[in-house]
């Protein structure tokens, strides 16, 4: 089966790799040159614009887009949606928010064309491990695109499926990174815990090892985690400020909306914001408002 991968950056470049290694035919597009002419060297199809990807391509055709999401991806799925037939179908593996992915499928189903909208997780391991895929769309549509999830999976029958419809790809992939915000949080506290009693001077790095096996708490998260502190355990090459892709907020918004309480993942999604500061005003009200009530000390700069 064909398809072209709009996108060859890391994670684009890594499942344009897994693809062809399964045999499929590859049709790369990328608004860097370079990112273009290496996918051709490992045996994609290189396209120089909108209508040579469609050209390329067998009908009906199957495109995935790996940009970035906002403005990037509705840009590139206007461009595509020109050139394209209808019965072809457009694939969405970035981090959509879901209420744009129904959107865009109804402005797309009245030109004919399909959207499927596909949460991914995997990261830079995906290529030797596989990807993990929340797809949602049509039934029929995705079916035809099996092959395709198959060969991204870990396996045939092992980490992907058809949850449900337009947009639920992106709504349980969502859910996914507000439930990692709670994970990493958890863990990142455990170890200041124990890197604060310091008179034990506890090994972080062998702990997390031992961790890894029989415990209750072991994950992928914590074999990351035990990689990161392997020969550095005081991280003292990374500064404390951590991003977030949107994700989390969305979870934390949507929990809003549907009355459900997640103090967990919305307080982790406050540590990261907390992270970003230089200095906390909040901090310094907190000490000053102490000082006013009853004469606490403070520290002054």
């Amino acid at each position: 089966m064909d398809i072209a991968m709009i996108g060859l950056g890391r994670m684009g470049g890594n499942m344009t790799r897994r693809l062809l290694r399964h045999g499929h035919r590859v049709v790369a597009f990328d608004l860097n040159e370079a990112s273009v002419q290496s996918a051709e060297s490992e045996g994609a199809v290189g396209a120089r614009g909108w209508a040579e990807v469609a050209q390329k391509l067998t009908a009906p055709r199957a495109v995935w887009l790996m940009v970035p999401s906002g403005e990037p991806t509705e840009q590139t799925i206007k461009s595509l949606s020109e050139v394209l037939s209808p019965g072809d179908t457009l694939i969405d593996g970035g981090n959509t928010y879901y209420k744009d992915d129904l959107r865009r499928a109804d402005a797309l189903k009245a030109r004919g064309l399909h959207y499927v909208d596909v949460g991914t997780s995997g990261g830079i391991w995906g290529l030797a491990e596989g990807y993990s895929l929340m797809v949602g769309g049509e039934a029929g549509v995705v079916e035809r695109l099996r092959p395709i999830f198959e060969a991204l999976a870990p396996a045939p029958d092992k980490g992907w499926g058809h949850v449900g419809p337009t947009g639920a790809g992106h709504f349980v992939k969502m859910v996914h990174n507000g439930i990692e915000y709670g994970l990493m949080q958890a863990y990142a506290e455990g170890f200041e815990i124990m890197k604060s009693r310091r008179e034990m001077n506890l090994d972080l790095h062998q702990i997390a090892e031992i961790w890894r096996y029989g415990s209750v708490v072991r994950s992928w998260l914590l074999d990351l985690t035990a990689q990161a502190l392997d020969g550095d355990p005081n991280l003292t090459h990374i500064k404390g400020w951590v991003a977030d892709s949107g994700e989390g907020r969305w979870t934390v918004a949507d929990a809003i909306d549907l009355n459900v309480p997640a103090p967990v993942i919305t307080l982790s999604l406050m540590m990261r914001f907390v992270s970003r500061l230089d200095e906390s005003y909040a901090a310094k009200l907190l000490a000053a408002m102490r000082n006013q009530f009853g004469g606490h000390a403070v520290k002054t700069e």
